[in-house]
C-alpha cells in the first residue's frame, strides 16, 4: 500500500507543484481498484489506482466526453504515464444513500431522487451523441442479447444452482433466450451507466442559491443499452427501499423528463413494459452478485443482504406484469421467493426481550488470558499472531488496531479478511442457537502478542459483525488500552 500512496502523492506533485498535506485511504467498494483522498490547502481531489489500464482509459474518455458537455461528472486532472493512476475532481463523501439512510422518505429526498433521474436522462442522451463505444467499451458495444444472457446465467451459476432446488434446466434456457430477444429489441438506445445506484450519485451542499448538485461516478462499465435499465437500477435497488408510490411517480418524472429532451412523446406503455423486464434482470443480477461474494466468497456483509434482494423480487411480482411469457422461468423465480428460501438466509435477530449478552475483549497473550465469571465458562479464543504484525513496522509502533494506518495495513496487506470471515462462520453458528435458546452469555476473545494491534482490530470487527447481523447485546473490552478488569472488576474501596 505504502508504493500506492508514494506513487498518487507523486502524480498531485506533478500536477500541482507541491506534495500534498494529507493522504487518505478510502474504504475499498467491490472492485479492485483503490481510492485516495489527496488533501491540498484549499482543495481535495480523489486520486484513483486501477490495475486495469483498458478500465482506467474507458473512465477518463467517458468523463472527458461527458465534462465537455457539461455533464455530471467529474473532471479528470492528471494521468500517470504508465495510466494506472489518474487525479479526479472530489464531490465529497456523501451520496444519495448517505442522504437517504439518514433522514429518510422526506420531501427533499424524493426531490434528490428526481434531480438524478433528469441528470441521468441528460447524460443518457446527450452523453450518447458521438461517443465512440467500439473503441473504448470494456466488453461489447452495446447491451443487447448476449449482456442479458451474461446476466441471466450469472444469476443461475452463482445464486439459483446454489439452492440446490430441481428445475428443467434446457426449458430455463429457452426462457432466457426470449427475454433476452424481448429485450434487446427496444426502440430506445443511449448511453447505460450500468450501475446506477444511490451510492454512485455524490450530494454536493448548495451553491450560488441553485440548491444542492448530484454528481456520478463509477460508470466505467458504462455500453449503449436500453435507459430502462439505469432506472430499473436505482428505483429497485434492495438497500434503497423505496416505497411503492415513490417508483411509480419518479418513473413518471423520468419519462416527462425524456421526452422533454428528446422533443417528442414516447409510447408510455410499451417503455414501462420493457422496464419491468429490465427490473427483473437487474434484482436478479444483483442477486447473483450477492450470491457470488457471499455464497462463494463467504462475505458476510453480502449474504445479509440476499434477503433484501427475495423480497425485492418478491415484491416485483405481486405488483408488476412482464409482457411475455416464460413459464420455466416464472416457475424459477417462484421457488426463489418462497418463505422457506427467503428465511434460510434471514439471520435470527435479537429483540429487546432475548437475554443473551456476547462479551468480546482483546488481550495479550504476555498476560492473563481473560476470565469468564458468567458461571459458564469456555467461549471462544482466538490467536491472532499467525496475523502479520503492524506493531513491527515503526510508523505503527504506537498505535492501536483502532487506527486508521493499522486497519489499512491489516485489511490490504495481511490475511485478516480471509481470519475473520472463517471465525464468523464459527460464531455465527453458536450466536443463533444462544438467541433461539434463551441462552443468557457468550464469550469471545481475541489474542495477540501485545494486546494494541491485530487482537482490538479483530475484537472490534467482531462486535460490528454481530451487531450487524443479530441486532445482540455486545459488551466490548480491550485489556491492554483499559486497565480496568471488565470482566473480573476490583473490589470497590470502602
Amino acid at each position: 500500500m505504502q508504493h500506492l500512496v508514494a506513487s498518487i502523492t507523486s502524480l498531485y506533485k506533478q500536477w500541482k507543484g507541491i506534495e500534498p498535506t494529507l493522504v487518505d485511504l478510502l474504504p475499498q467498494s467491490g472492485s479492485e481498484r483503490r481510492y485516495f483522498r489527496l488533501h491540498g490547502k484549499d482543495v481535495s481531489v480523489i486520486g484513483t489506482y486501477g490495475a486495469n489500464i483498458p478500465e482506467n482509459e474507458t473512465f477518463i474518455y467517458f468523463s472527458r466526453q461527458f465534462k465537455e458537455k457539461n455533464l455530471a461528472v467529474p473532471k479528470i486532472l492528471a494521468i500517470s504515464e504508465d495510466k494506472m493512476f489518474y487525479l479526479q475532481e472530489d464531490f465529497g463523501n456523501i451520496s444519495l444513500l448517505n442522504h437517504l439512510e439518514k433522514d429518510g422518505f422526506t420531501d427533499n429526498v424524493y426531490g434528490l431522487f428526481k434531480k438524478s433521474l433528469e441528470a441521468l436522462v441528460t447524460l443518457q442522451v446527450n452523453g450518447d451523441e458521438g461517443l465512440d463505444y467500439k473503441t473504448y467499451c470494456l466488453t461489447s458495444t452495446e447491451f443487447g442479447k448476449q449482456a442479458i444472457m451474461a446476466d441471466l446465467l450469472y444469476f443461475k451459476y452463482y445464486f439459483l444452482d446454489a439452492l440446490r432446488k430441481p428445475y428443467d434446466k434446457q426449458k430455463l434456457i429457452d426462457d432466457f433466450e426470449a427475454l433476452s430477444n424481448y429485450l434487446t429489441h427496444t426502440e430506445y438506445k443511449y448511453f447505460m451507466f450500468r450501475d446506477f445506484q444511490s451510492r454512485n450519485i455524490m450530494v454536493t451542499p448548495p451553491s450560488e442559491g441553485l440548491g444542492e448538485a448530484v454528481h456520478f461516478i463509477d460508470y466505467q462499465g458504462g455500453m449503449k443499452g436500453a435507459p430502462q435499465y439505469d432506472v430499473a437500477s436505482i428505483l429497485w435497488q434492495a438497500r434503497a427501499g423505496l416505497p411503492d408510490e415513490w417508483k411509480y411517480s419518479l418513473l413518471e418524472d423520468y419519462m416527462n423528463t425524456l421526452e422533454n429532451i428528446l422533443g417528442h412523446t414516447i409510447d408510455r406503455k410499451i417503455f414501462q413494459s420493457q422496464y419491468n423486464g429490465y427490473v427483473l434482470l437487474r434484482i436478479l443480477q444483483v442477486l447473483g452478485a450477492y450470491g457470488f461474494r457471499g455464497l462463494f466468497e463467504r462475505k458476510a456483509q453480502f449474504l445479509t443482504s440476499i434477503p433484501l434482494a427475495l423480497r425485492n423480487l418478491r415484491d416485483f411480482f405481486q405488483n408488476q406484469r412482464l409482457g411475455i411469457s416464460v413459464p420455466e422461468f416464472k416457475k424459477v423465480l417462484d421457488m426463489c421467493v418462497a418463505d422457506e428460501i427467503i428465511q434460510q438466509f434471514t439471520p435470527t435477530q435479537a429483540t429487546e426481550q432475548t437475554p443473551l449478552k456476547i462479551k468480546i475483549c482483546s488481550f495479550s497473550y504476555r498476560k492473563q488470558l481473560p476470565d469468564d465469571n458468567s458461571g459458564n465458562g469456555g467461549g471462544f479464543v482466538f490467536d491472532c499472531r499467525g496475523i502479520l504484525n503492524p506493531g513491527r513496522i515503526d510508523s505503527m509502533k504506537t498505535q492501536t488496531g483502532r487506527d486508521k494506518e493499522v486497519k489499512d495495513f491489516l485489511e490490504q496487506q495481511t490475511k485478516m479478511p480471509e481470519f475473520l470471515n472463517s471465525i464468523f462462520d464459527i460464531v455465527d453458528i453458536s450466536v443463533e442457537e444462544y438467541i433461539n435458546r434463551g441462552f443468557e452469555s457468550l464469550m469471545v476473545s481475541f489474542g495477540c502478542t501485545g494486546g494494541q494491534h491485530r487482537s482490538v482490530y479483530a475484537a472490534d470487527a467482531m462486535a460490528s459483525h454481530l451487531k450487524n447481523k443479530f441486532k445482540v447485546k455486545i459488551e466490548l473490552k480491550h485489556f491492554v488500552q483499559d486497565e480496568r478488569n471488565w470482566l473480573n472488576p476490583l473490589p470497590e474501596k470502602k
